[in-house]
């Protein structure tokens, strides 16, 4: 039995919170500055945490084990199954030539660049995050884009920084549903109070993925797109988490976002040449000549139907899923069993939760994912032996990322079960009036560490509710504030990374890709931060 210690070091909060950080300081160092594969800066920063468990937090070395054990099958089940399979519906397609037809007809809406950028990465990744999230967005939005010629890391900088507006009410409001649990707050009167900070990011989001995509000329010649996806967006998330329904929000908001474009472009009709995009760095896009070919080559409605049916079968799958009473047939096949011989309490001495892992075999969305993959598998006429190649070629694909998740949520086990995160988040309570200016990069830490919007709201979302006590804060304001400023740790979390790395062939460079958006991940951070400030004083009419 181990019971968790908040200052093992000298009896200091703030000694304690410095060594607490040094595995993700190593993390992302090894990852933006010494450039080494994801995998292997994984790895040793779970050593080095392996390390600081045992020998300052004097944490068994047997438990410190168990915890990383049980850190590891979770980054595989549910996260990797959802991740593989969305993978594997995608490689599907690719063989049967049918992905060929879908990105003819995304251009066929608009030759931009940029313009696909938003549709694609914004309005579609935040559909497919909506519906079964834990990386599945990036994982397809960055193929998609590298299939219409994007550069390869482009393609995955753009999916990343896209996955951030929606992440919160991700996989049908996951982590707004588990942040009330844990804080004894309601989930509808949380997700509502983030529906009054991610939607007022959302409207910008789009403006800063044209510029990744074409710098200063890409904001100039696309902004109405831009302003269009990221307004109407942010409104259909804010009605809808306040006046219609949490988990709905991001489903209605990128649909509305998506359609707005559209019918902007059908009513401005812009007859612009196709441009080469060039990004900040020079880099540049264009589709390859095979590809400029194939435009030319009409299809059949019949064809491009096919091509759309494995998304539109994955959307109805999952809404399916989330009728309650099919719901609650498929949690008949839920166990939660706890994780052999892994005992912990935390600091105030009662039993943790951590030891118990949640097997929900039909209700995640990576098994809903399979089961849209194998009836895409009938509609789109391939063969089981070809659809068993497909899966074989995804892990193929996927194979260091495999590694690189499965170390990252061991890594994130073991630092939540020694005590190391809950000290480096003690620590920031202990800001006063400041934790509002604070409590969004707690959050931002959590997913960083954990890949995790749900997870990180699961650790911190009672001690943000505490330190809102303590300081005279609103506790609905800095519980929803975890969540908001989290989806912003989403796109450096090294979870992401090295899927967004596997999906556009780029492996081992997942530090460069970390590189070309920490800023960004920075900026909007710095953003949730002072809206959370301002909401606590000019703007608190915006709190109820």
């Amino acid at each position: 039995m181990y019971r968790q210690i908040l200052d093992p070091l000298a009896h200091s909060l703030g000694l304690s919170s410095l060594m607490a950080a040094v595995p993700l300081a190593m993390l992302f160092v090894m990852l933006g500055v010494l450039r080494l594969r994801a995998w292997m800066a994984s790895l040793l920063s779970l050593g080095v945490a392996l390390a600081i468990a045992v020998a300052v937090y004097r944490m068994p070395i047997g438990q410190a084990l168990l915890a990383g054990g049980e850190g590891a099958v979770f980054g595989f089940f549910p996260i990797l199954w959802i991740v593989i399979n969305a993978i594997w519906v995608y490689q599907m397609t690719v063989q049967t030539g049918h992905f060929d037809v879908l990105r003819h007809s995304f251009a066929s809406i608009s030759d931009d660049h940029r313009v696909q950028a938003i549709i694609i990465a914004f309005s579609f990744g935040a559909l497919l995050e909506a519906l079964a999230g834990f990386g599945a967005p990036v994982a397809v939005t960055s193929v998609m884009l590298l299939a219409l010629g994007f550069k390869p890391f482009k393609a995955a900088v753009l999916a990343l920084v896209a996955n951030t507006a929606p992440v919160a009410f991700g996989a049908m409001a996951t982590p707004i549903i588990t942040l009330g649990k844990v804080s004894g707050l309601s989930s509808d009167a949380l997700g509502a109070m983030v529906g009054r900070q991610t939607p007022i990011m959302a409207v910008f989001v789009p403006l800063v993925l044209v510029a990744i995509a074409d710098g200063r000329r890409g904001i100039r010649e696309t902004w109405p797109a831009a302003l269009t996806a990221g307004v109407v967006f942010g409104i259909g998330e804010y009605a809808t988490s306040n006046f219609v329904s949490v988990p709905l929000a991001d489903v209605v908001a990128s649909l509305l976002s998506a359609g707005a474009v559209v019918l902007l472009l059908r009513a401005t009709s812009p007859q612009t040449a196709r441009r080469t995009a060039v990004v900040a760095s020079g880099a540049g896009d264009a589709p390859s000549p095979e590809f400029e070919a194939d435009l030319e080559r009409p299809e059949s409605r019949a064809e491009v139907s096919r091509a759309y049916a494995p998304y539109a079968i994955i959307i109805a799958i999952f809404v399916l899923c989330q009728i309650p009473a099919v719901k609650q047939y498929l949690e008949n096949a839920t166990f939660i069993a706890h994780w052999p011989g892994l005992h912990l309490l935390t600091a105030k001495g009662t039993p943790s939760a951590l030891p118990n892992f949640t097997f929900n075999l039909l209700t995640t969305p990576g098994t809903q994912m399979l089961v849209a993959g194998i009836v895409s598998m009938v509609v789109l006429r391939l063969s089981a032996a070809g659809a068993i190649k497909a899966y074989g070629a995804t892990l193929y694909q996927l194979r260091w990322a495999i590694v690189t998740v499965m170390a990252v949520l061991a890594l994130a086990f073991v630092m939540n079960a020694s005590g190391q995160t809950i000290t480096l988040g003690a620590w920031m309570a202990g800001a006063g009036g400041a934790f509002a200016l604070l409590s969004p990069i707690l959050g931002w830490l959590g997913v960083a560490v954990t890949g995790s919007d749900t997870s990180s709201n699961s650790l911190f979302g009672a001690l943000q509710v505490t330190a809102a006590a303590k300081a005279g804060l609103s506790p609905l304001l800095m519980a929803a504030g975890n969540s908001s400023g989290g989806v912003l740790g989403k796109m450096i979390s090294p979870q992401n990374l090295a899927i967004a790395a596997a999906a556009v062939d780029v492996h081992g460079k997942e530090g460069d890709i970390f590189r070309r958006v920490f800023l960004w991940s920075l900026v909007f951070l710095a953003f949730i931060c002072v809206l959370s400030g301002l909401q606590t004083s000019v703007l608190s009419w915006m709190v109820f």
